[in-house]
């Protein structure tokens, strides 16, 4: 449009004042003015939500229920498939078992799928070792120990014709519930994961991403101090459960080492972020904590989200959770409506 000469210096003028005023405003959405996500939550995500899935299960059982999932959400379609190996002994922690085929085969039917495995550290995972012995594992793992069960591992990967694997190593840290805990030697442990990611690295073929992902808030040591440093970590995730009792969503974002500060940390990192584990826990069945989750991650954008289907944590698999499930199911189909 054409404007008369003697407007334009005032339209210019007034356009520059509204810059300078709205200036603080202009942050991402879902952030404060510091560049902080605010979490506040709003009546349902709004479209294009990151790819989601669920755990639900090992092997080809795990494979059929994603297939079962699919069609009781309808619409929405889960694009991440998430297993665990298990910790018992090396052989598992090597993809002994044959689960990882029908994974594979799961992952390479469609392009835009994506595989994210669960990878122990050291084997009798969940044995409850006492600190003294776990810090001497730690520290046999990063004298290289352990580097052939690794080896083989992604070798075991790579000729399954997944070499894009999402590799969750060591998770949930800095809490106490497994072997691979970092507490009893935090410099060990970051040692120990270094020396598993420049492994696998060195193996040809492939193309593995590494996710660093601690337990929400602080538990027994706080997370950023097991962090093993930017060159050996592509992902940031979080495992994040309705816990502890009477604990709102509000308190879960704003908590120290909450998901606030996880997704500040990923930024500050230039990492992408992701969600391995989330579900409801202490709080039973609580709909406004599935939709406080849902919300956040349509806001903060995350590399995927998977949550943890089964009781009590879930809303496909564990009818106790009917009012949650209801809401996962609808806030889930709402923008492809």
């Amino acid at each position: 449009m054409h404007l008369p000469r003697p407007l334009r210096p005032f339209l210019t003028l007034l356009l520059v004042t509204l810059v300078l005023l709205a200036g603080p405003a202009c942050v991402r959405d879902g952030e404060g003015a510091a560049g902080v996500p605010d979490g506040k939550t709003a009546d349902g995500p709004p479209p294009s939500p990151s790819p989601f899935g669920a755990y639900v299960g090992y092997g080809s059982e795990g494979v059929r229920r994603v297939s079962e999932l699919d069609g009781w959400l309808g619409p929405a379609t889960p694009r991440v498939g998430h297993a665990y190996l298990a910790g018992d002994h090396w052989g598992h922690i090597e993809g002994e078992p044959g689960d990882l085929h029908h994974w594979a085969q799961w992952r390479r039917a469609r392009a835009d799928r994506l595989f994210v495995l669960n990878v122990p550290m050291l084997d009798r995972a969940e044995a409850h070792l006492s600190d003294r012995r776990v810090r001497k594992l730690l520290r046999d793992g990063a004298d290289g120990a352990y580097d052939g069960h690794f080896r083989t591992l992604a070798r075991r990967l790579v000729s399954l014709g997944i070499p894009d694997t999402v590799l969750v190593v060591g998770w949930e840290m800095n809490g106490i519930t497994y072997t691979h805990r970092c507490g009893p030697d935090p410099e060990a442990w970051k040692a120990f994961w270094v020396r598993i990611v420049e492994t696998m690295r060195s193996v040809p073929g492939q193309r593995f991403r590494f996710e660093f992902a601690p337990n929400r808030g602080r538990d027994a040591i706080p997370w950023p101090a097991c962090y093993p440093g930017d060159r050996y970590v592509d992902v940031i995730g979080m495992d994040a459960y309705d816990q502890p009792r009477g604990m709102s969503f509000d308190e879960q974002v704003h908590e120290p080492y909450g998901l606030a500060e996880h997704v500040r940390f990923a930024r500050a990192h230039h990492k992408a972020f992701s969600y391995p584990e989330w579900g409801l826990f202490r709080n039973g069945d609580n709909p406004a904590y599935v939709r406080g989750m849902l919300t956040w991650f349509a806001r903060q954008r995350p590399l995927y989200q998977t949550i943890s289907d089964y009781c009590p944590h879930g809303v496909w698999q564990c009818p106790a959770n009917p009012r949650s499930s209801q809401v996962y199911r609808r806030l889930l189909a709402e923008p492809f409506d």
